[in-house]
């Protein structure tokens, strides 16, 4: 018999280098209804594409979930990453196409990129042919495909000088190329923005690794399908976004860092806040980001110390983790990492039963040949070996408390590091205390730097800590920042709660002086059908537009989700936990707020800071929108918009000897809000504005918020 109210169920996989980690999500209640680890699979056939499958697999049979019930699956990949890492790539032909002349002259020079050297040392061996426009007829393509067969090239790029504007050839270019049996790239097909070499280079790096992500792919579609599962299989891009699997097969280059992006993605779905930093703390590295006005920032990938075309999380690595071991003199604890506990083979001590650590004594040993020897292991009477980590010394200190992933036993961790104290001549609190400011060490520098870059005051910011490791390193460093932290549930299983509840993501670049209202509304339209082809419901995209007014650069991204959602992760906030949230944020008592504005979906409260205006905004379920440290907010409607902006574009912008900063804008409108970069032009402002007013009714109500643009705003 067919069952009653069938469920629905969002299915979300990441895969680590060690586990590869799947939940299930009821897609009404939100809620996580079933978990599952594996080993990932780096050796064999299918590669890491086993992994995903046993994860899949494994969490529907152990939680009763038919395959039916699943209305979404996707996963997240470190093969585009590791590939790259590895130097795992296919040898590259570029079919070069352009003008006679000078013109031609400077194009066949720039798409002659050469080699592309990789951050491992390796590189991605590119061959080169060109062909003048005049000349693109099937017969020279061809040549030109044999010549660079000939070469070794496995996969070929198209790329023409201008091909941005028409690629018709590029793609006559391509056509040929994939019926002469190879894989093929238009370079057109990666970015619509100018720049040949870049935009070359890019289209390399992506046929690069096509050959392999392509295998991987089949083998996962094939897979899913054979376990009963007949949703499009979505794949984890490196911009916090999901695509089709179809749309990976043609640029798997937007695969890079979706890991970590997939860490960011979940973490967003717990944090009540607009500007935070996130730590991904695993057991050798730690990733770190920014989550600006609601969304984690993005930024062009740099390979081999070349800049590409790819939008990415803007993330650091440091290897300073959960199971980095500590180093240290005959006189003082010197480091920790970057080898972690697994690289040496041995257990944490506050992982290690307490009854084993008996007679403990200090040994130095280099974990890897060539490793300097001075890291920490405890050998005990038994003739066991473990070693001492960050997670320990959390443990010691309290940092890591019950409940948490990391937390093991803090007596252990304390015998195992009596040694330590005794040879330095302090406690082994004080130990504890100089192993995280050691690993503190490594991490502030990171964290000032992105505040800095885009432009976040550090006191002011919230901390997020994420990974298995989340509380070894997160609760230090907000206690160094004078800053909140949080640690959202299910913190060790954020990244597969980040795929399961992602939403497409698809982005549109054009270089255009002088854009008009059709030019903006093109681009507007352009990126909905992206994000369509991607796999969003056209009833849940919305559009973000920014212009670069000094590099003439349009971009338009659009998100979405794969269906309508039927519910939120949490209930609406009351109008007290409201208050105390944004009280809580700004840093003020409570009676010293006011509401600036107010619908029935947000409340925008106000606070003078030292002859300033506070702002805070917060939705209905009490998640801070905005967050800036001086502006103003009106209550209008769609249609009256413009008298608010012009009434704020004097008002909240900054006088200089030498030029006018003009504000940033926010519209909240039902349940969303739209954030609009600060540009110099009022018609421009008002020309992205319109748009994205476009299908609003004209008599909703608006609230309009306008806040300096200035570093830590």
């Amino acid at each position: 018999m067919q069952k009653v109210n069938k469920r629905k169920v969002r299915v979300g996989i990441d895969v680590g280098g060690t586990h590869t980690k799947a939940v299930a999500i009821d897609n009404v209640t939100m809620e996580i209804i079933g978990k599952a680890t594996v080993k990932t699979t780096h050796e064999g056939e299918l590669g890491v594409a086993a992994g995903v499958v046993n994860a899949f697999n494994k969490c529907l049979s152990l939680n009763d979930i038919s395959p039916d019930e699943v209305v979404f699956v996707a996963h997240s990949t470190t093969q585009a990453t590791n590939a790259l890492v590895e130097g795992d790539v296919a040898h590259v032909g570029v079919i070069g196409i352009g003008g006679g002349g000078l013109e031609g002259i400077l194009a066949k020079r720039q798409i002659n990129v050469g080699n592309i050297p990789l951050d491992s040392g390796k590189t991605i061996k590119v061959d080169s042919e060109y062909i003048k426009k005049s000349q693109c007829d099937e017969a020279t393509i061809t040549g030109r495909i044999n010549a660079l067969k000939n070469k070794g090239a496995q996969v070929l790029v198209s790329s023409m000088a201008f091909g941005v504007d028409s690629p018709k050839e590029e793609s006559m270019v391509a056509g040929l190329i994939e019926k002469a049996g190879m894989f093929s790239t238009m370079a057109s097909d990666i970015t619509k923005l100018y720049g040949l070499t870049r935009r070359t280079r890019t289209a390399c790096i992506n046929a690069s690794i096509l050959p392999k992500m392509l295998d991987t792919a089949v083998c996962t579609e094939k897979s899913v399908r054979d376990a009963g599962v007949s949703v499009p299989l979505m794949i984890m891009r490196g911009d916090g976004g999901v695509m089709e699997i179809e749309e990976m097969k043609r640029r798997p280059i937007l695969t890079m860092l979706s890991g970590p992006a997939a860490s960011v993605m979940g973490s967003l779905m717990y944090l009540r806040a607009s500007n935070g930093v996130y730590f991904e703390v695993g057991g050798t590295t730690t990733n770190i980001g920014v989550i600006k006005n609601g969304r984690p920032a993005i930024n062009y990938a740099v390979i081999g110390g070349h800049s590409t075309y790819v939008n990415s999380l803007d993330v650091r690595v440091v290897g300073d983790a959960g199971g980095s071991m500590v180093r240290m003199s005959n006189s003082d604890i010197v480091d920790v990492g970057p080898r972690s506990a697994h690289i040496a083979g041995l257990d944490y001590a506050c992982y290690t039963p307490e009854e084993e650590i008996v007679d403990p004594q200090l040994e130095l040993f280099s974990p890897k040949p060539g490793d300097p020897a001075d890291y920490v292991a405890i050998k005990l009477k038994s003739g066991k070996r473990i070693t001492i980590t960050n997670s320990c010394a959390a443990n010691v200190l309290g940092y890591s408390k019950p409940g948490n992933y990391s937390y093991g036993n803090p007596n252990s961790a304390r015998l195992a590091m009596q040694p330590v104290a005794d040879k330095l001549g302090i406690t082994v609190e004080e130990v504890a205390e100089k192993i995280l400011e050691r690993a503190s060490a490594k991490v502030l520098p990171i964290i000032y730097d992105l505040c800095e870059k885009y432009g976040l005051e550090p006191s002011g910011i919230s901390l997020v800590g994420v990974g298995g490791g989340a509380s070894v390193l997160v609760g230090i460093c907000a206690k160094k920042l004078d800053c909140k932290y949080s640690i959202p549930e299910n913190a060790e299983v954020i990244s597969s709660i980040g795929v399961a509840m992602a939403m497409v993501r698809d982005t549109v670049e054009r270089m255009i002086p002088n854009p008009s209202q059709e030019d903006i509304r093109a681009i507007r339209s352009e990126v909905i059908n992206k994000a369509i082809e991607s796999g969003a419901h056209p009833d849940t995209i919305e559009v973000h537009i920014e212009i670069d007014s000094q590099t003439s650069k349009i971009m338009a991204i659009a998100t979405g989700s794969t269906e309508v959602k039927t519910a939120d992760i949490l209930k609406p906030a009351t109008a007290e936990e409201k208050l105390q949230i944004a009280a809580d944020a700004l840093r003020a008592d409570k009676k010293e707020l006011n509401i600036l504005a107010e619908t029935g979906f947000f409340t925008v409260y106000g606070h003078e800071q030292k002859g300033d205006l506070a702002v805070c905004g917060l939705d209905d379920k009490g998640f801070i929108k905005i967050q800036r440290s001086d502006g103003r907010a009106i209550t209008t409607t769609v249609e009256e918009y413009r008298e608010a902006v012009e009434k704020l574009w004097d008002e909240c912008s900054i006088f200089e000897a030498e030029q006018v900063i003009r504000p940033d804008y926010y519209f909240c409108l039902q349940g969303k809000v739209v954030d609009f970069a600060s540009t110099p032009y009022l018609d421009q402002q008002f020309m992205i504005m319109d748009t994205a007013l476009i299908d609003s009714d004209p008599k909703d109500e608006l609230i309009v918020v306008a806040a300096q643009s200035r570093i830590n705003g």
